[in-house]
């Protein structure tokens, strides 16, 4: 009973906190990113650019892949760090992918940096969630 009550309890703060993990460290090296590649635009267009890449990357924002790479690990009773990790950075690649299928077009699937910004915020969100609540599953 104190374990599946304790889970009740891991299992969602290792989410939110691996999700929030995921999301500040999209944001950080994705600025950073942005910046690189935009170094000569005028000030006013690359806030412009940022504002909508934004916007557009968040419309295709959804927990459920993520939710679902939770789900079937606890189900499973999966404790190893590497089908996190794995299942972490899959689950945020494929942002894009829902943001191009929500808008009807794939523009940006030929960008390798949001691919790999995105992946790297994932292989983190999923590590934290391995080492609050995954690797107990």
């Amino acid at each position: 009973m104190m374990h599946a009550l304790g889970r009740l309890i891991l299992v969602p703060l290792g989410l939110v906190l691996g999700a929030a993990t995921a999301f500040a460290i999209a944001v950080s090296i994705g600025l950073e990113r942005l910046t690189q590649a935009n170094a000569s635009m005028p000030i006013v267009e690359w806030i412009a650019a940022v504002i909508t890449g934004g916007f557009t990357l968040s419309s295709g924002l959804t927990i459920i892949p993520a939710l679902s790479v939770v789900i079937i690990g606890e189900v499973a009773r999966i404790r190893a760090w590497l089908y996190y990790l794995v299942g972490g950075g899959l689950s945020f690649a494929l942002l894009p992918l829902m943001g191009a299928i929500d808008q009807g077009s794939a523009g940006s699937l030929s960008d390798g940096a949001l691919w790999q910004v995105l992946a790297t915020a994932g292989f983190a969100g999923g590590l934290v969630y391995w080492l609050i609540a995954g690797r107990s599953a």
